[in-house]
C-alpha cells in the first residue's frame, strides 16, 4: 500500500478503545478478509493491514509509542518481524487451527521469535529479548559515543554444553516425536482439514530427554549470568530511540537462536541548552545598559563558546540564529541551529545612587518607552 492508514481507522475503533473492543473489531475483519474466505484481489492486502494494525493496537508498549510517535516515527522503531512477535492470536484463531500461520507465514516470511504468532503454528526455539534503558548526555548525543552496558542473561551452560546432561552422558532421543519436538494432530473444522502442530509432552518441545540432568544448569543446558556489552551509540540519536543488538539477547536452549537486545537511549536534561529537534535553544541573561547600547557576548556551543553580537536596541524575548551550531541530523546531512534568546537581568537591590540615576533616566525617556508584547520559546 502507498501508505499507510491510522491503525485506529483501519480496525474501525476510537483511540481510546478497550483491548476486549480492538479485539472483537480484529476478530470481524479477519474473518472477512481470510484469503481462503475472501477471493477478492484485495483480500490478502487488508487481511494483512488489520493483522498489522491488532499486532500494535494490542500490545499497550507498541500502542502508546505509535500514539506518541505515528506512522513516521513508529515505523523507524519497529521493523515488520519486531511488531509481530509476541503478538497473541492464539485467542481468535484456536477454531481455526494452523491454516492461519500458513497464511502469516506467507505475509511475512516465517516464524517469529517467543512462539511465533502466540502459540499456533509451528513455534520458534528462540531465546528473550531484553530491554535496557540507558542515560546519555546530550554532548554524546551530539559527538556518538561508545557505552558498555552490564545485562543479566542466559547463557550457554560451560559444563554440559550446552546438553543438559551430566558430563559423560548424553540426552537420549525422544521415543514420542522421535526427536522432532513436535506432534501433528489432524482436525476438521467448516473450512476444511488442517494439520495442528503441538509441543511434544513427553519432552516438552526439546527433542532430547535428559536422565542424568547437569548439576550446574539442571539439565536445562542454561546458566544466568552477568554480561558487559559494548554499544555503540550513533551520531546525533535523539530521546526515545531503540537500538536493536541483534542475538544480545538471552540465549535458548536445545540449539536455539538467542533473543535480541533493545537499548532504549534516554537523553539526559542539560543545564544549559533545551533540545528540539536538531536544533538547540539557549537563553542569554543581558542587563538593560547592554541591550540598549548593543555589546558582544560569549555564548556557549556544544563546539566550545562562541561570540555573538548583542545589536542597540535589542528586545527581551529576541532571537538571535547561529546556523550549524545545533544537533548533528541522526543518520543524515549537516547539523541544526543554535537559537539564542535574549533575557534582560532586572537587579534585585538597587543602592542609593543606582536608583537617583534609574529615576532621572525615567524622567528622561518620559512616555518613549512603551511595554511590548514579546513572544517567548519557553
Amino acid at each position: 500500500m502507498a501508505e499507510k492508514r491510522d491503525f485506529y481507522e483501519v480496525l474501525g475503533v476510537e483511540r481510546s478503545a478497550t483491548k476486549d473492543q480492538i479485539k472483537d473489531s480484529y476478530r470481524k475483519l479477519a474473518m472477512k478478509y481470510h484469503p481462503d474466505r475472501n477471493k477478492a484481489p484485495e483480500a490478502e492486502e487488508k487481511f494483512k493491514e488489520v493483522s498489522e494494525a491488532y499486532a500494535v493496537l494490542s500490545d499497550d508498549q507498541k500502542r502508546q509509542q505509535y500514539d506518541t510517535l505515528g506512522h513516521a516515527g513508529f515505523d523507524q522503531r519497529y521493523t515488520q518481524e519486531d511488531i509481530f512477535r509476541g503478538a497473541d492470536f492464539s485467542d481468535i484463531f484456536r477454531d481455526i487451527g494452523g491454516g492461519f500461520s500458513d497464511i502469516f507465514r506467507m505475509f511475512f516470511g516465517g516464524g517469529f521469535g517467543g512462539g511465533g504468532f502466540g502459540g499456533f503454528g509451528e513455534r520458534v526455539n528462540r531465546g528473550q529479548d531484553l530491554l535496557y534503558d540507558l542515560n546519555i548526555t546530550l554532548e554524546e548525543a551530539a559527538k556518538g559515543a561508545q557505552k558498555e552496558i552490564e545485562i543479566p542473561r542466559t547463557e550457554r551452560c560451560d559444563v554440559c554444553g550446552g546438553s543438559g546432561a551430566a558430563p559423560g552422558t548424553q540426552p537420549k532421543t525422544c521415543p514420542q516425536c522421535n526427536g522432532a519436538g513436535r506432534i501433528q494432530h489432524m482436525r476438521r473444522s467448516a473450512f476444511g482439514t488442517f494439520v495442528q502442530v503441538a509441543p511434544c509432552s513427553q519432552c516438552r518441545g526439546k527433542g532430547k530427554i535428559v536422565e542424568s540432568p547437569c548439576k550446574d544448569c539442571k539439565g536445562s543446558g542454561l546458566v544466568n549470568r552477568r554480561r558487559k556489552i559494548t554499544v555503540n551509540i550513533p551520531v546525533g540519536i535523539d530521546e526515545g530511540y531503540q537500538l536493536r543488538l541483534r542475538s544480545e539477547g538471552s540465549m535458548a536452549g536445545n540449539g536455539g537462536e538467542s533473543g535480541d537486545l533493545y537499548v532504549l537511549v534516554h537523553i539526559i536534561p542539560h543545564e544549559e541548552f533545551v533540545r528540539d529537534g536538531d536544533d538547540l535553544h539557549y537563553v542569554q541573561i543581558i542587563g538593560y545598559p547592554q541591550a540598549a547600547l548593543g555589546t558582544e557576548v560569549e555564548v556557549p556551543t556544544l563546539d566550545g563558546p562562541t561570540k555573538v553580537k548583542i545589536q542597540p536596541g535589542t528586545q527581551v524575548g529576541d532571537i538571535m540564529k547561529l546556523k550549524g551550531k545545533g544537533m548533528p541530523r541522526f543518520r543524515g546531512y549537516g547539523k541544526g541551529d543554535l537559537l539564542v534568546q535574549v533575557g534582560i537581568a532586572v537587579p534585585e537591590k538597587l543602592t542609593a545612587k543606582q536608583r537617583e540615576l534609574l529615576q532621572e533616566l525615567a524622567k528622561e525617556f518620559g512616555e518613549e518607552v512603551k511595554p511590548k508584547r514579546h513572544k517567548f520559546m519557553f
